[in-house]
């Protein structure tokens, strides 16, 4: 689920498509998205192992360990893009806001932390140009982990 108000609309980002935009400002440390809905995870074995589940790989995100949702169907949190300086943080499924963002911001996250680990991304680092491969599972949540320590104990956050 979004929180904040946005709206679906082109991509600021070379060769990304769509993106996803705030319709209203959003502080640091607030949470843009939020899980809801999920209704089955997959272990990434079973998913190499499943033909139809394979063919799915396109629209899958990591949310722990091995475990995977497919979104085939697209809800508007794919239409987040992908940045290594993202302004949006990828904790747990959670997506806090890592600044304080105007209205119009396009939030991305870095991708790293859905892919599985190693899987290499099907396309670069628009702004970079780096190839774009998954986090292992202690990797992301570490990081992510700190990052978001760093963020809530921020003066800027309120805490």
């Amino acid at each position: 689920m979004i929180l904040p108000r946005y709206h679906i609309a082109a991509s600021a980002i070379a060769g990304a498509g769509k993106g996803l935009f705030l319709d209203e400002a959003v502080t640091a440390g607030s949470i843009l998205t939020a899980p809801d809905g999920i209704e089955q995870t997959y272990r990434q074995a079973d998913i190499e192992a499943s033909e139809s589940l394979r063919a799915l790989w396109h629209a899958s995100a990591r949310w722990f360990e091995d475990r995977y949702t497919l979104s085939p169907e697209w809800p508007d949190e794919c239409y987040i893009n992908h940045s290594f300086t993202p302004n949006g943080l990828w904790h747990l499924g959670f997506v806090f806001a890592l600044a304080d963002l105007p209205a119009g911001s396009e939030i991305t996250v870095d991708y790293r932390h859905l892919l599985p680990p190693g899987q290499v991304e099907d396309f670069v680092d628009s702004a970079t140009g780096e190839t774009i491969a998954g986090l292992s599972w202690r990797e992301s949540l570490a990081s992510s982990t700190r990052a978001l320590a760093e963020l809530l104990a921020s003066p800027r956050t309120g805490s």
